[in-house]
This record gives structure tokens, C-alpha cells and sequence, in this order.
């Protein structure tokens, strides 16, 4: 009928645009049921995505996110250059598990470092980064109602892919213990409790995460706290899901010993590396898992249903840089000997401007972090009782804002109920250029002027 009068419909309801009934029609429509999952309920918020823009709003210096700001070694951005020239097939689909170059080498790596024969196609997984091979882990063992063991303080991340895979964290802490003669803390100095681990294990317990080097302490677990460790794992039959990305930045001769090759854990343990910590380059978000098959399965079975598959030039750059590391084992030239040592100095540079205003740093054994007491700067930032946030949250933003340096409070990386025990610490990243380090000395020194004029 509106055709045999020459409308449109468009231009009918043009013509009724102002009308009740079209504008009714026209109305955004609202749902009354709720739209969010019932797992993601308490999860909504997230440390890094607060303070990544606070200190892109405010910071002169940002020491809080875990990157360096030194270029990545030449040899892989080399490998990067040829895997995107050489070959145009690199830019298509690889295997969706892992790009055989490359887990062909991890295999090899991982074959010297456990003492075992692997299995490129069964014992390693290529995932997009080790935060996503952590999820995998989650997703693949964790059901309703299972426990997992976590140590405090712990990446952040942990607590909530427990949760949204229906889990429940289980939190135990590391006690830090004064050391004697008025030296500086070191993160060796934060042990567990023996009885207490154990007290953390019952039958609802399915798993344990460990990270070692630890962030946010940089705490390297030591033999005996490992086989402490396994031996609770053995005993109540659970897995250990081992993030080990910082495993090659350990410092001051210390050694990273891998829990999976302990007696009887190699076939409860699941290993995630990252390329990004490896090769000083987070952004290409490059990580794996490494175990034995009857667990792997069924993370590639988590994997092949979410991402499915990882960028193939990265993974063959990532390859070919393995390949070099390889050949380079336990020598001088290795990048592997040579990071580790170039970050221990820029350790020591923090160290030293933290001391010189006040501030009593924990020195950590390995990884990208330092942590420091701030109850000298208390005055600076006065505390409030009332406060729904934690003592070093305020003070973090408060730094951003006021000094233009940025950090991360260490409450950020405790449960709920633990975040007010240890508020007087903040974190600090020092793989960063010299000229980074010099500019937040600065920031620091004229901070400790202004405190001692006033």
C-alpha cells in the first residue's frame, strides 16, 4: 500500500518522527535480566589498568608496569626482520599448539634444563603470552568447589582466573623475617611457614601456584623451600601450576632451581615461561607451557577453544632466538649470562637512590622488582583510618600525582583480607634505561630536599 502511494518506509517513518508512536518504537529498549556472568562477579577492577593511566596522565617516570624501556636485543629483531621477508607463509596460520620451529627448541632447552627427554608435540604449548597460558591452566583443572593454593604476595591475576574458573584460593603468606645487624631486607628473608603450608592442604585442594622468581618480591624459592613444597604436593596428590617467567633474571650468583624436576613432580607440573620476560620484549606477548601430556591435553584442549592459535612471524623470531641462545648455552655471550648481570647494576642504581632518601628497599634474588618500605614518607601523605583503600594505594597515587614517579602498592598483590598487613610497601621496576633510573633519582633527591626544608 505505502509502495502504490510512492512511500518508502524510511520515508514513512521519516514523516512520523515526531510522533508518539514512532518515538516509542525509537527508544533504546532495556533489558531487565542481567547481562554479567555470575563468575565474573568482584572481578570487574584491575590494578593495572587504574594505575596505567594515572601514570600516563601523570608520571614523569613510570616504575610501575612490568617493561623495559630499553630496546630489545639486536638479534631478535633481526629474527623478526627475516621471519617477515624470507618466508611469506609466516604471515598465514602455523600449528595451532605451537609453531615447530619453536617448540621444537623449547624442547631441546627444556631437555637440558630437567634432565629429561621431551616431546616438542606433546610436551610444550605456544600460547599468547604466559597470561594466557595461566588462564588455560585454570580453565583445564579447576572445577567447582577445588581449592588452589596461593602464596602471598602473588601476581594478581591468579586469585581472579581461579574464580572465574569456579575455584577458590586458598592464601598462605611469606613472613618476612628482620634480619640482624641493621642490613637491608632481602626477599630471601620472606619464608613460609612451614606448618602453615601444610595446615593450607586438604582434600578439596586440587592445585598450588608457585611463581619463583616471585613478583612483586623477587624472590628466588630456595632448594629447601621447593622440596617443602613438593613434598605437600606429593603427598595430597595435586598439581603444581609453576610460573616461571623471570626464571633467567636471578642475581647475585643465586640459581633458579625448577620445582618439576623434584622427585615425583615432573608429572604434576605444569611450567609457563614468557618470551616477553626472556627476550625483553612484553608487547609481542609470546609464552608457553611445558609438561607432561597427560596434563598439556587438556590445556590445549582450553586453548584450541579460546585463542587458538599465536602469531606465526613472532613465534619463528622467537625460534630462531632460542636457536641462538642454544648454541650460546653457559657462555659469555649468551643473553641469558649477560641480562641478568646488566639489571642486577640497574638493581643496585634503585637500591642506592632509595637508601639515600629513606625509603629501605627489599633487595630482591631475581625478576624486574624491587620493593620498598615508605613509613618514613608517612608525614608526606598522612593516613586515614576511615579509608576503604590501603595505606600504599593512596600513597602510589599520591606520588604519581604529586612527584610524577609512578609505582605499584604492594597491597595490590595480596587477598581481600590480607591488603592493610603490608601497606607500608610500594613496587618499583628497574629494567629501565640508565637515563630512566637517573631521572627518578632525581625526582627522589629534590623529594628529600623539599622533606628536609620544610
Amino acid at each position: 500500500m505505502l509502495r502504490r502511494a510512492g512511500l518508502s518506509l524510511r520515508h514513512f517513518l521519516l514523516e512520523r518522527k515526531g510522533s508518539a508512536g514512532y518515538s516509542s518504537c525509537s527508544r533504546e529498549a532495556k533489558m531487565s535480566r542481567p547481562v554479567q556472568a555470575r563468575r565474573l562477579e568482584g572481578i570487574d577492577k584491575n590494578i593495572w589498568v587504574e594505575f596505567v593511566k594515572l601514570a600516563a596522565t601523570y608520571s614523569k617516570v613510570n616504575l610501575g608496569q612490568g617493561f623495559p624501556d630499553f630496546p630489545a636485543p639486536d638479534f631478535l629483531q633481526e629474527a623478526l626482520r627475516r621471519a617477515l621477508g624470507e618466508n611469506h607463509m609466516l604471515h598465514q596460520y602455523t600449528r595451532a599448539f605451537g609453531h615447530p620451529p619453536l617448540v621444537k627448541v623449547l624442547a631441546q632447552f627444556f631437555e637440558k634444563l630437567l634432565g629429561r627427554e621431551l616431546d616438542p608435540m606433546t610436551n610444550v604449548m605456544v600460547t599468547v603470552g604466559a597470561y594466557q597460558a595461566l588462564f588455560c591452566c585454570f580453565q583445564a583443572f579447576v572445577d567447582e568447589g577445588d581449592e588452589v593454593i596461593v602464596i602471598e604476595p602473588f601476581f594478581d591475576c591468579y586469585e581472579t582466573m581461579v574464580k572465574m574458573a569456579g575455584g577458590t584460593p586458598v592464601f598462605v603468606p611469606l613472613r618476612p623475617k628482620a634480619p640482624k645487624d641493621g642490613k637491608l631486607m632481602s626477599s630471601a628473608d620472606w619464608q613460609l611457614d612451614p606448618a602453615e603450608l601444610a595446615s593450607k592442604f586438604s582434600a578439596k585442594t586440587k592445585a598450588i601456584v608457585l611463581n619463583s622468581p616471585n613478583n612483586p618480591l623477587g624472590k628466588v624459592f630456595s632448594q629447601g623451600e621447593l622440596e617443602l613444597i613438593a613434598e605437600l604436593c606429593v603427598k595430597h596428590d595435586i598439581l603444581c601450576i609453576s610460573d616461571e617467567v623471570y626464571e633467567w633474571l636471578v642475581y647475585d650468583g643465586r640459581q633458579h632451581i625448577r620445582i618439576a624436576s623434584l622427585p615425583g613432580m615432573w608429572e604434576r607440573t605444569v611450567i609457563i615461561g614468557s618470551a616477553g620476560k626472556t627476550f625483553s620484549a612484553t608487547g609481542w606477548k609470546v609464552g608457553w607451557t611445558v609438561g607432561p601430556d597427560r596434563l598439556l591435553q587438556h590445556v590445549r584442549t582450553v586453548h584450541q577453544n579460546s585463542v587458538y592459535h599465536c602469531a606465526t612471524v613472532a613465534q619463528e623470531a622467537v625460534a630462531q632466538s632460542f636457536q641462538r641462545e642454544l648454541r650460546l648455552y653457559g657462555k659469555p655471550d649468551s643473553y641469558f649470562v649477560q641480562l641478568p648481570r646488566e639489571l642486577q647494576q640497574k638493581r643496585d642504581l634503585l637500591v642506592q637512590s632509595l637508601v639515600a632518601v629513606g625509603m629501605k628497599p627489599i633487595i630482591p634474588e631475581g625478576t624486574y622488582f624491587l620493593v620498598a618500605d615508605i613509613s618514613e614518607f608517612k608525614s608526606d601523605v598522612p593516613d586515614v583510618p576511615s579509608s576503604d583503600e590501603p595505606y600504599d594505594y593512596r600513597f602510589a597515587k599520591w606520588m604519581i600525582k604529586n612527584k610524577g614517579l609512578a609505582a605499584i602498592p604492594l597491597s595490590a598483590f595480596y587477598s581481600e583480607g590480607h591488603k592493610n598487613s603490608h601497606s607500608n610497601f610500594i613496587r618499583f621496576c628497574f629494567a629501565k634505561e640508565e637515563a630512566t633510573l637517573k631521572a627518578a633519582n632525581d625526582i627522589l633527591q629534590k623529594w628529600k630536599q623539599e622533606k628536609t626544608s620544610s
